[in-house]
Formats: structure tokens, C-alpha cells, sequence
């Protein structure tokens, strides 16, 4: 739970009572807790989503926690998506779920089958956790419903109720009229798709395409063309028009794309690697062709029982594991062999390790600071470990960097203490010293308000705040860096093993980006995480729905991730970094298990769709 507690540890704890006439929060919050006193307030009175577990079930209250602000208020043709978690003491997710059926028409639970006047989920096995309520709204009024959340599946258990409600109102002005409907069509696998519609209105008319109700990045015009069409372009696709006076819905027109029979090709080598003595080491290839290919890893040219996986991860690597390593991928049309990979294992002083980290965010005020995590530390490691933290604002004009932080100001926390604090370097000869040894880009004017602090840090969890000296906001970036003097680091040596930080994820330059640097003279594998709907169970409110994660070292494209798919390496490897567990499989949270040489990267997050939301970026070292 290192991270988390990064972000919790901070936080006094947020006491909460509901019923349905009132709602009290006690103690004051910040940033993590300010979210979840917003998710509580937001909930109003009579129409909350709030309520104690019942039936039978244990004493400890329960809460429904929405991921939006409820009760919600939309106008004809706009769409809706709301995520329901259950939290508090003693929570067991939950394994069925119902819903009175009174949503808006063309609103309805994902996934659910309608029983009487319910919508029920039941899905003793997957365990997801999370309600899902989406659609276009297409009549005005006013829809309460109740949600139940059951603690077993089959409707049994204790149960945890609240209710709320969805207000449509009808649109004003003039619709557009839809004169001809998209039409479904089915062609095989590599043809052209076009999909077509036509409106008339007296005002200016826009468009937007969704595939299965998500909404489809870019596609904003009458016409929908999708190139090549493959296997999982298919599915039901609707436009939503949109004029001054609202907007009206399509009906829905189905692709089909029948698949044709392609040898594999692969799209992603595996790569060579030097590693020291007893570290992990992860092998990636990944190919494309129909039917799905299988894979199968050779060492040496032998087969390797068992490694069946695009992914090979070798932990522990001593000398009997150097050699070399292909991926063959086979389906019904052949098999292909990948480009060879050498792994030479050596031993060093020098391993691979994190040594510096960075955070560029829009600084605002209260809990939309910018604030980076850092965990110093490692097995077998002993003493204190020299660092370098940096707050840049009017050092990144320079760059080109417009709407920077005038005035950073710098904390730096060990949970509640503060370790140490700066708010104008002035110059400080020992600030510029460290900046040259560890390769930080030059502060060339000393009288500006840029902050930073050099400390030498015993192991454990930290944080960097940076606000506004003044209550201002803007651009900063936030850094950290590994200051242990060139030729004396060893295993022994405390590392920086864990980073991380949260913010608002916004669109175009307001992305969340954190820069990381692989020192040492070997590579080292790291866990990459991007978290938007895994926050939810912590009550973290507005979420970044489909969060997308990009790697890349310079300009090149090291690896991306739009959905980690409850990949069980994923899992096992958060575990053993003491990573916050994720509840759901099914969720779109992102995450990369790769192994890097010496170098700086940058991991982005970003709405895979142009979403927008709170998200968290992690990178573990992986021992």
C-alpha cells in the first residue's frame, strides 16, 4: 500500500454519519480527503446514495460512492455514465447488485438482465465492484430509483441502499431532424467501413459518433470512415446531432467485419538486456494475425515449458539464465519467429535504479496542488540517501512554458512532518552544486522564485507540495533527485524505489506527465500504473474514466496501455512491490511491466477517448 499511504497518510480521517434527512462530515480534510467530503456534500439529502448495511449483515456502515455528481441534471440526447462503488468499514464488494427500473428511456445498468421491475446484476465470480449506469437520455423528467448493493451474489446478504435521481429537461430551440438513418453493413476484415447520416436544421448542426456508447475520439462529422476494418472494429455504432436547441440520437446501425485467415506478423521485438546479478528481467513480443496467435518462448533455441505469454519474465537472473531468447507465433495461416534477444547477466556495483523523477501539472490552490510521491529505500539497504527536490515556475519560461507558477513554493513531507521547506532559492551556491552533479537543467536566474531543498533522507515515504507562494496558480514541475555523490553508491545504498502523483488529467498540454531516469550501468524492469477508476474505492470522486498509458524514451515510443485486463503478472508483481490492489479486472486502469537501460522517460496519462479526471501515475522498481 505504498502508495496510497503516501496520499492517505496526510489526510486526518473524515468521519461520516447519513440518514436520510441530513449528512455531517467532521474533521478537516485535504486533497485525498477534500475528495471524498466532495463525494459525501454532493450526495444531498433525501436523494443520496448512501446507507448501513443491512439483512442480517455486519453492524459497520457502508456507503454507495458515485464517480459524478448526483443527483445528475442532463438535457435531452446528452449522454450519462455514472460508476456506483460501495466503501467504508468492513466493506466486502459487491457480488450482485439491482436498480428500480425507472431510468430515463435509452438509459440502462451495463451488463445487467431485467427481473420484474429490476435491472440485477449477479456475478459471483468476477467480483467487480462497480455499477455502471450509461446511455443517451431521450425524454425529459424526472427518474428516482433506489441501488442496492449485495454482499453475495443471488441478491443475498447484507445489502447496502441508497437512492437518487436523473432530472432530463427537454431541450430548447429548434432539433435537427435526422433525414437519413447510418446503415449496417458487414465486410470482411481489412475493407473500408463508411457510415453515413444526414440532417437538416435552420441552426449550425454538429456530430458525434459512438461505438457501443463510447464515444469515438475524433469522430465529429456526418460521416464515419473506418479504414481496414478489423474484428474489433465491430459492434453497434449511433451519432448523436447536435444543434442550439439540443441534440437527438441516431438509430443504432451494427458493423460486422468477417475475419479472413492472416499468417502472424509481429509488431513488437523483444529486446536485448543487460542486468545485474538476482534482478528480473521482462521480455515483450507482440503479434497480430487471425485466428489470434499462440506464442511460444525459446532459450537457446529450446522451448521454454510454460512460457506461452506475449510477455517472458525471468525473476532472480544469475549467470545460467544469459543466452538468447525468440518468441515464435503460430496461428492456422504459420508461425513466425521473432528477432532474437540477448540477456547477459553481470555482476556490479552500479545496478539500474531510479535516480531521478519528475511531475509537470497546472498548480491550483486547496487540493489541486501539484504533489509528487517518493519512497526511499530497498531491500538490504542501510542509512540515508542525499536528494535534490526542485519546484520550477518562472524556470520553465526559458523553455517556452507559458501560464507558469510564479511563485512555487516547496514542502517536503515524512506523513505528517515536514522535513523541510523553500520558497525562493535566492541563488544558493549549494542548490546550483547539486543541480550540476546530478545533470538537473540549469537555473540561470538566481533572484528568481523557484524553490528547492537538499536533504539527506532516512528510508521511508515522502512528499513534494508545490502551491503558490502567494495563493497563485499555474504550470510547475516538480523533481527529485538521487544526489548520492558520483562512484560511491552500492547495493547497499538507499534508492529511490517507488514514485508517484496525482492530479487532474485534462486534454491536450494539461495531461499528466511524469518523467523518470534509469541510472546505473544495467537495465532495470519497472511497474507502470495509471489509476483513474481504481481511486474510486477511496472515495476519490471525478475520476479519469479511461485512462491511457504512453511510454516513451526521447521521441520514440517505448510501450503504451489502454486497459490492463486483469493481467495476473500485473497483479502478482503490485503485490510484491506493496502496490494498492486493484478490485476489478474489468476495469480501464492502465499498467506496463517493462525493463528499461540507462536512460529518461516519460510515462503520460491521458483519457484514451478525450476524457477528463483525476488520475494517479506510479512507477515501482521491480527488485
Amino acid at each position: 500500500m505504498a502508495v496510497v499511504a503516501l496520499f492517505l497518510q496526510r489526510m486526518p480521517l473524515a468521519r461520516f454519519a447519513v440518514s436520510a434527512a441530513e449528512y455531517v462530515i467532521e474533521a478537516p480534510v485535504s486533497f485525498t480527503g477534500k475528495a471524498c467530503a466532495a463525494a459525501f456534500a454532493s450526495l444531498g439529502a433525501i436523494d443520496s446514495i448512501a446507507g448501513a448495511s443491512s439483512s442480517g449483515g455486519p453492524s459497520a456502515s457502508a456507503t454507495l460512492v458515485a464517480d459524478v455528481q448526483i443527483p445528475i441534471a442532463v438535457v435531452v440526447g446528452q449522454p450519462v455514465k455514472m460508476d456506483i462503488t460501495v466503501t467504508g468499514p468492513a466493506v466486502t464488494f459487491a457480488k450482485s447488485w439491482d436498480v428500480t427500473k425507472t431510468l430515463p428511456p435509452g438509459v440502462s445498468v451495463v451488463g445487467a438482465t431485467v427481473v420484474g421491475n429490476l435491472w440485477v446484476i449477479d456475478d459471483d465470480t468476477a467480483q467487480k465492484g462497480i455499477l455502471t449506469i450509461s446511455g443517451v437520455a431521450t425524454q425529459a423528467g424526472l427518474y428516482k430509483f433506489t441501488i442496492e448493493a449485495w454482499q453475495n451474489a443471488g441478491l443475498t446478504g447484507s445489502v447496502t441502499s441508497g437512492t437518487t435521481s436523473i432530472n432530463v429537461s427537454a431541450a430548447s430551440g429548434s432539433i435537427a431532424t435526422i433525414t437519413t438513418q447510418p446503415k449496417s453493413i458487414a465486410v470482411n476484415a481489412g475493407s473500408d467501413v463508411t457510415l453515413t447520416i444526414s440532417a437538416t436544421s435552420t441552426g449550425t448542426i454538429s456530430y458525434q459518433w459512438y461505438k457501443n456508447s463510447e464515444l469515438v475520439a475524433g469522430a465529429s462529422s456526418a460521416s464515419l470512415v473506418i479504414s481496414a476494418a478489423q474484428p474489433s472494429d465491430a459492434g453497434t455504432y449511433t451519432v448523436i446531432v447536435t444543434t442550439a436547441g439540443g441534440s437527438i440520437t441516431s438509430q443504432a446501425a451494427s458493423v460486422t467485419v468477417n475475419s479472413v485467415a492472416e499468417a502472424p506478423v509481429f509488431s513488437e521485438q523483444p529486446v536485448s538486456q543487460t542486468i545485474g546479478q538476482g534482478s528480473t528481467v521482462v521480455f515483450a513480443a507482440r503479434a497480430s494475425g487471425y485466428p489470434t496467435p499462440t506464442f511460444q518462448w525459446l532459450f537457446n533455441g529450446s522451448q521454454i515449458a510454460g512460457a506461452t505469454d506475449p510477455e517472458f519474465v525471468i525473476s532472480g537472473a544469475s549467470a545460467a539464465n544469459a543466452g538468447q531468447y525468440t518468441c515464435v507465433a503460430s496461428n492456422q495461416s504459420g508461425s513466425v519467429n521473432s528477432s532474437p534477444a540477448q540477456l547477459n547477466v553481470i555482476a556490479t556495483q552500479d545496478v539500474g535504479r531510479l535516480v531521478n523523477i519528475s511531475c509537470r501539472a497546472a498548480v491550483g490552490t486547496g487540493g489541486n496542488i501539484l504533489i509528487a510521491g517518493f519512497v526511499v529505500g530497498g531491500a538490504g539497504t542501510s542509512g540515508s540517501e542525499a536528494v535534490l527536490a526542485r519546484a520550477s515556475g518562472p524556470a520553465l519560461v526559458p523553455f517556452g512554458v507559458t501560464d507558469t507558477l510564479p511563485d512555487p513554493a516547496l514542502q517536503l513531507f515524512s506523513g505528517p512532518t515536514l522535513v523541510g521547506s523553500n520558497s525562493g532559492w535566492s541563488g544558493d551556491p549549494s542548490i546550483s552544486a547539486a543541480a550540476a552533479a546530478v545533470n538537473a537543467f540549469a537555473w540561470t536566474n538566481t533572484a528568481s522564485h523557484d524553490a528547492a531543498i537538499v536533504e539527506s533522507l532516512p528510508a521511508g515515504a515522502y512528499t513534494a507540495n508545490v502551491s503558490g507562494q502567494s495563493g497563485d496558480t499555474g504550470v510547475a514541475l516538480a523533481e527529485v533527485y538521487d544526489n548520492t555523490p558520483v562512484g560511491t553508491y552500492t547495493p547497499s545504498s538507499p534508492r529511490i524505489i517507488n514514485i508517484s502523483a496525482r492530479t487532474q488529467v485534462g486534454t491536450g498540454g494539461n495531461v499528466l506527465i511524469a518523467g523518470f531516469v534509469i541510472g546505473g550501468s544495467t537495465s532495470k524492469t519497472v511497474l507502470i500504473r495509471a489509476s483513474g477508476p481504481a481511486l474510486i474505492p477511496f472515495g476519490v470522486t471525478g475520476t479519469l474514466p479511461d485512462p491511457m498509458l504512453t511510454l516513451n524514451s526521447g521521441s520514440a515510443l517505448v510501450a503504451t496501455n489502454s486497459k490492463w485486463g486483469g493481467d495476473a503478472r500485473i497483479a502478482s508483481v503490485a503485490s510484491t512491490v506493496n502496490a494498492f490492489a486493484w478490485q476489478f479486472p474489468t476495469s480501464n486502469d492502465s499498467a506496463l511491466l517493462v525493463t528499461l537501460p540507462p536512460g529518461a522517460y516519460t510515462a503520460t496519462v491521458e483519457g484514451a477517448s478525450g476524457d477528463t479526471g483525476v488520475a494517479l501515475v506510479e512507477v515501482y522498481e521491480v527488485p
